[in-house]
């Protein structure tokens, strides 16, 4: 792994070094075509990569002019400022390159947002013009007509307001609509509730952070029992939702955070910002993420929800020094935050290969909520058994299948967590219950089909019965390679080597460093009289990193004796 990422670093520097020289103009090239120059620029453009902003920033600073032979460089230069807030600085330096005829998509965006930030929408709307001539991508299409649409609305009525966002292009699902829900909530007309209705009523599309908004307001209209009810339903549906969960738990605290407004176009066009870095940050492009998140920050600093995507982007990209200090913040906005800021820390703590540590302090984080409801306790017992507490979780399994029935949707998931804890705990008659209890209730759980299964077949009962749960797992989840491995061991019990092949032999190419999947492949080849072949995985299984004490002894004896 640390190879592959060796390699693939080298092979971005490279490609950097021929596009900085394929892109350099030829006009005072030579005042560039310097080592410590480049290896500034380098140094820079890997660290933005990385989301190392503040040193990206360092090294990029250095640069000054390199703009006028190296068009590409202003656009990462204004990522890494606009990424660590220096907005005021970034307008200075995009106005800089306006004036050297320079300009680019993000000069002038930067441009048009300090302006409407300080509220001079003539100007704002100046530039976001501008992008339109820019504007070679869907995003930034989608991007400049919704800015141009929102900083002009002082010139508009609702009609003709309302025209504009129909005339735009269709684009991230049904966002028209969210749009014209904040039209008719920006001009207070009476239809505001029934927009923010039809996006939430939506079933085939999780718009639950709308409901936010739709809760939001109400509340601002003096409907806060309205308001509750749209929450406390939204969260029946969705409970996962931070935004959905701080707000109720605030009104019902009588504690109202002005943090959004929709009759504030700034905070408007901020959400606008989100859903972009939210649509960036799912296709793993977590620097322009934070760029536009960012921005966001910029027209509505108070808005909290941006920092939790802020604090996951960081998370994904390891870069942890960061993380900490979004979640140091998000923690401080209440119960909800707090806790999710809580598991996040743990999170990192994992990754650093500090499992005591993580264990520790999400334990102590866990005490100190003040009011525990069921799913804070499900996601403590799932976080325990992953971390090979069994006994500890079992605990707080059992403490929410006390409260809920087998109609409250985390009854199969909680069953099933306190039944891999039991297995793993040796107590098999307990565990048995609690898989066939998941089951019974929520029929078609692929992964929860696999892990009965594959414990009877190791269990050498059921073996009939489990190869039949395991090709109706296999077709819930095709190209799982646990459960084709899975499928396969029950094949192979069964001693059918040649169809037992087939599936191992694909488990393997699905997950070549998994010791178990390569121990099984390696028997099933000795059965089907590849001896070599078999002895080869064996060793190999001996080799990697995850192989446990047990299985590198059985290993040992294979290797010498065979099957």
């Amino acid at each position: 792994m640390h190879f592959f990422k060796l390699y693939f670093k080298v092979i971005s520097t490279l490609f950097f070094v021929i596009l900085f020289f394929s892109t350099l103009q030829a006009k005072n090239v030579d005042k560039f075509n310097d080592g410590k120059i480049a290896s500034n620029y380098f140094s820079g453009i890997l660290l933005l990569k990385d989301n190392q902003h503040n040193e990206s920033y360092k090294f990029l600073k250095k640069l000054n002019g390199l703009e006028d032979v190296h068009p590409n460089f202003s656009i990462k230069y204004l990522n890494s400022m606009v990424i660590l807030g220096k907005i005021e600085e970034a307008y200075k330096y995009s106005k800089k390159l306006e004036r050297k005829k320079l300009d680019s998509f993000d000069s002038n965006l930067i441009i048009g947002v300090f302006h409407l930030k300080n509220e001079d929408y003539d100007l704002a709307q100046k530039y976001f013009e501008k992008l339109r001539e820019k504007s070679y991508l869907s995003l930034n299409k989608f991007i400049s007509n919704s800015l141009i649409h929102w900083s002009s609305l002082k010139y508009l009525d609702l009609n003709s307001a309302s025209i504009k966002i129909d005339s735009m292009e269709e684009g991230f699902g049904n966002f028209k609509l969210i749009q014209r829900s904040f039209l008719h909530c920006f001009f207070d007309s009476k239809k505001t509730d029934n927009f923010f209705k039809s996006i939430t009523s939506n079933s085939e599309i999780d718009y639950s952070r709308y409901n936010y908004f739709y809760a939001n307001y109400l509340v601002n209209t003096g409907k806060i029992e309205a308001g509750k009810k749209i929450l406390k339903k939204t969260i029946k549906n969705n409970p996962r939702n931070l935004l959905n969960n701080q707000f109720l738990i605030d009104l019902e605290n009588s504690k109202k955070r002005s943090i959004f407004n929709c009759k504030n176009q700034n905070h408007i066009i901020a959400e606008i910002f989100y859903i972009t870095a939210n649509a960036l940050s799912s296709q793993g492009l977590y620097s322009t993420s934070n760029f536009y998140l960012s921005l966001a920050k910029q027209l509505n600093e108070k808005f909290y929800s941006f920092d939790s995507l802020l604090a996951e982007n960081y998370f994904e990209t390891e870069n942890f020094k960061e993380a900490r200090k979004v979640l140091k913040t998000i923690e401080t906005f209440g119960k909800t935050y707090y806790w999710y800021s809580a598991k996040q820390f743990s999170r990192i703590l994992l990754k650093q290969k500090k499992k005591e540590k993580a264990i520790k302090s999400l334990k102590n984080a866990y005490s100190k909520l003040s009011k525990k409801n069921v799913y804070d306790s499900f996601d403590f017992a799932e976080f325990l058994k992953n971390n090979e507490k069994f006994d500890d979780s079992i605990k707080y399994y059992s403490e929410v299948l006390g409260i809920i029935d087998k109609n409250h949707p985390l009854y199969p998931e909680a069953t099933d967590g306190r039944g891999v804890a039991f297995e793993r705990m040796g107590d098999w008659e307990k565990a048995e219950k609690d898989l066939l209890a998941s089951l019974k209730v929520k029929p078609n759980q692929a992964y929860v089909i696999n892990y009965l299964a594959y414990s009877w077949i190791e269990k050498s009962i059921k073996i009939e019965k489990s190869l039949e749960m395991l090709k109706k797992a296999n077709s819930l989840k095709e190209n799982d390679p646990y459960i084709i491995d899975s499928l396969g061991w029950a094949l192979y019990k069964l001693q059918k080597y040649k169809e037992a092949k087939e599936y191992l032999q694909r488990a393997v190419q699905l997950m070549p460093a998994d010791p178990i999947v390569n121990d099984h492949y390696g028997d099933v080849l000795w059965k089907n009289g590849n001896e070599i072949q078999a002895r080869y995985y064996w060793n190999y299984v001996l080799g990697l990193e995850d192989t446990e004490e047990k299985l590198k002894n059985n290993l040992k004896i294979k290797l010498i004796s065979g099957l």
